[in-house]
């Protein structure tokens, strides 16, 4: 279960997915859950424990910690490396990891006694992992690799360049946050403070990956007032909140939906119906990677309500968007400098990079527009979110002499 290079990783791995961090939506407090307050108090103990300096915990959660650099030229960058803290709404509490040692790409995997498996039939990715040790759920949780895997990566880098002095680099910042998963963690990082000149998250997911570019994404929140009455009596006088919620959703085009777009194309995904015939709510997410498309996803919105209100002679039905991140890609293809970098990391560890745009967003999207440029590199989870999440130890430590590489080539 270990690698001879990074003895410390698989197992510092395994002691962090065993603790519950989830984050919570629902919460007014920064970071959310104070679960995560005392997973990074922990992270930041380790930091100062390992020879990090500088290590702080900011207004936001986020926790920040320096190495120095050991080469005498001010031309090398400053590189920033962040993770999250925080897991996804699926059951994160009591995991417990199942090891499958020299997995032969074929087998079904059973997911401890909960009646789940990982097939080949169902879960393609397996076969890429012949010869590989994975680490699964026991089918009641998910596992944790998102981002948990990218946090001891991280450490697991930094602790073998303090270990290491005679490894050359430039100074180092790395960053530890909360409530990647529930959209706001990143909203005020302090790109100011962190001092990098470019970073990277590393919160992606198989081998290779390298993402520069993200969908934009808003919520969307869709309030209807109906009339009730009773149904007997109910002619030209009910207005059943419902059917108005269905009618709305009806409006919107049947292929853009998650199940029916790949690659590029953006979709409006409805995540809730709630209510009753007095009233009722529609919650979707929008996203696009065309900002000009994804402006128009939104006004499509308005437009429906617009012209139902017309219909019904007064406004029943509201809607509320509230943007959350945009394509980092807009930022990044003016300053290429961490992507090529990254891409020749990989290269020269035979690593092949799979560079295209992510159907989803990370950290790295919000820390760009705040100034910083922060594109995405892999940190081994598939499947994730879920209780068919599984990880590689031999891609997490692809991942780590990816670190390595990034910061020795950048002299």
């Amino acid at each position: 279960m270990t690698s001879e290079k990074y003895p410390e990783l698989v197992n510092r791995f395994l002691k962090y997915v065993a603790v519950d961090t989830q984050s919570d939506e629902n919460a007014t407090t920064v970071p959310s859950s104070p679960k995560e307050v005392a997973f990074l108090v922990d992270i930041a103990k380790e930091l100062k424990t390992i020879g990090l300096k500088n290590v702080r915990t900011m207004a936001d959660g986020y926790v920040f910690a320096e190495l120095a650099g050991n080469v005498d030229n001010a031309q090398v960058p400053t590189i920033g490396f962040i993770a999250h803290v925080d897991t996804a709404d699926f059951k994160g509490s009591d995991v417990k990891p199942q090891i499958i040692e020299n997995y032969d790409g074929q087998a079904t995997i059973p997911l401890g006694d909960s009646g789940y498996d990982l097939s080949p039939a169902a879960f393609p990715s397996l076969s890429k992992y012949a010869g590989h040790t994975l680490i699964t759920t026991d089918g009641t949780t998910l596992l944790g690799a998102d981002d948990k895997a990218g946090v001891a990566e991280i450490i697991t880098a930094a602790q073998y360049l303090v270990a290491h002095p005679e490894i050359k680099h430039g100074p180092l910042r790395f960053a530890f946050g909360p409530d990647e998963e529930i959209g706001i963690g990143a909203d005020h990082f302090d790109t100011a403070a962190f001092g990098a000149d470019f970073a990277y998250t590393v919160d992606g997911g198989p081998a290779g990956e390298l993402e520069w570019e993200t969908f934009s994404a808003a919520g969307a929140t869709v309030d209807i007032q109906g009339r009730n009455v009773h149904p007997g009596t109910a002619k030209d006088t009910m207005v059943n909140a419902v059917q108005v919620a269905f009618d709305f959703h009806a409006q919107l085009p049947e292929h853009d939906r998650p199940e029916n777009t790949a690659g590029r194309e953006g979709f409006w995904h409805v995540m809730q119906v709630s209510g009753n015939p007095e009233a009722a709510q529609l919650r979707y997410i929008v996203r696009d990677h065309d900002r000009a498309k994804f402006e128009a996803r939104k006004q499509r919105l308005a437009d429906i309500a617009d012209q139902m209100n017309k219909e019904f002679g007064m406004t029943r039905v509201t809607v509320t968007l509230k943007d959350q991140y945009y394509n980092m890609g807009e930022i990044l293809k003016d300053d290429m400098r961490a992507v090529n970098l990254a891409e020749k990391a990989m290269l020269a560890l035979d690593i092949k990079p799979l560079i295209a745009p992510v159907r989803g967003g990370t950290d790295g999207s919000k820390i760009t527009f705040l100034g910083l440029p922060t594109p995405n590199l892999f940190a081994g989870g598939e499947n994730m979110h879920g209780r068919f999440e599984y990880v590689s130890t031999t891609v997490m430590a692809q991942a780590t002499d990816t670190i390595l590489k990034i910061i020795e080539l950048a002299q």
